[in-house]
């Protein structure tokens, strides 16, 4: 038997404040979405500003973090040309995003979510997602 942890439906909301937090003060509106440990999807907020195609991506980029269980800007060096990944972003149907920006959600060592942000630069997207993750694990510490 496997006993697995899931994120809820309050956890996800709790990681998207975060991340909305940061594209607020970086001042880009972003699309952000969170995952559970399969990929699919739980919560996901476009703000005011944030670009259609966005929507998409958000989403894929979370879907591959939580799948992959890893960050999605590792992927996008290991599916370079030569690299051992190289093709993989064709995989599942075209999901399977290696832009940064997406990122596992972690307790105790297990993947339990994905939060995928999009709409700014990959660096930019990479900074919200990781402050999603700092509001949730905070949280988690006030409550531990």
């Amino acid at each position: 038997m496997i006993t697995m942890r899931r994120l809820d439906a309050s956890e996800a909301r709790l990681i998207i404040e975060g991340a909305r937090r940061q594209a607020q003060a970086s001042g880009v509106p972003m699309c952000i979405a969170v995952t559970d440990d399969s990929g699919s999807l739980l919560a996901f907020e476009r703000m005011d500003g944030g670009k259609i195609h966005s929507i998409a991506v958000a989403q894929d980029k979370a879907f591959t973090a939580a799948s992959a269980r890893r960050p999605t800007d590792e992927l996008a060096a290991l599916a370079q040309p030569g690299q051992p990944l190289f093709g993989i972003n064709v995989a599942v149907s075209g999901r399977f995003c290696v832009v940064g920006g997406g990122l596992p959600v972690i307790v105790e060592g297990q993947v339990v979510g994905g939060i995928g942000v999009s709409s700014g630069t990959p660096a930019q997207d990479l900074e919200c997602a990781a402050a999603g993750l700092a509001a949730f694990h905070g949280a988690q510490t006030a409550v531990a």
